[in-house]
């Protein structure tokens, strides 16, 4: 692959500006500068520099980002700042998307990937993929809350019922509970069909993947594949970017 195609696959411009991070000196590939645009290189498992930040190819981009409260889901928020600018220009340059939604006062788990068809295979509620989530309520959690929430409750926009794969109580106002699906504020408004209300919700994992010990809040990392998910592969925890790096 020539290195101008490589540097444009991973996001950071158009061909004509990867042409000029190159010709003038921005690109190193194994501790020297490449200042030839037409340069080959064999991509897979190449970890190169630009101006001065080693970077990883990855023809499919997935990361995980610990979400931290007061910031949107979205490609265009409106009321508060995206998640999408926690990460640096190259990754958002190549498109890279959240793998569903959380709401903007939750925090926790979030994936994004440039990969549409794992994003499609992640929030098919055909998939079953489990999300779980961590429930301050409002409001003392009772047995017959559990069994409820377990059973299946019904919401207001559809008739069906829907339950929760798993629950447990955690704390006389917290609990533990999955979900295999993803409805719209979903975990909120089961919490208010039975009767109770969500005060901190907080997602701790994403099928296979947990927040690793020291990833803070607004800080990503790289996934090692759709692998790392299913429970094949674990993180990537060589490769974390703190929050606020260009």
């Amino acid at each position: 692959m020539l290195l101008t195609q490589l540097l444009f696959t991973q996001g950071f411009g158009t061909r004509r500006e990867c042409e000029a991070l190159i010709v003038h000196g921005q690109v190193e590939i194994g501790g020297r500068v490449v200042d030839a645009p037409r340069h080959e290189v064999a991509p897979e498992g190449l970890v190169f520099r630009v101006q001065g930040r080693d970077w990883p190819y990855r023809e499919k981009a997935l990361l995980l980002l610990h979400k931290p409260a007061g910031y949107e889901c979205s490609r265009r928020p409106r009321h508060h700042p995206g998640v999408l600018g926690l990460l640096p220009p190259p990754l958002r340059g190549r498109g890279v998307q959240p793998v569903g939604r959380l709401d903007e006062d939750t925090t926790g788990v979030l994936l994004l990937t440039d990969d549409g068809a794992l994003i499609h295979r992640l929030t098919s509620p055909k998939k079953h993929v489990p999300k779980i989530y961590e429930i301050g309520a409002r409001h003392a959690v009772t047995p017959e809350q559990i069994e409820r929430l377990l059973a299946g409750v019904v919401l207001d926009d559809d008739p069906k019922a829907v339950r929760a794969a798993a629950c447990e109580p955690t704390g006389e106002r917290t609990l533990r509970l999955t979900l295999l699906e993803g409805k719209y504020h979903q975990v909120k408004r089961m919490l208010a069909a039975v009767g109770n209300r969500v005060e901190t919700l907080h997602r701790s994992a994403f099928g296979a993947v947990t927040l690793p010990p020291g990833l803070a809040p607004g800080q990503w990392m790289w996934l090692d594949g759709p692998q790392a998910i299913d429970g094949a592969a674990g993180h990537d925890t060589g490769r974390r970017v703190d929050q606020g790096c260009p």
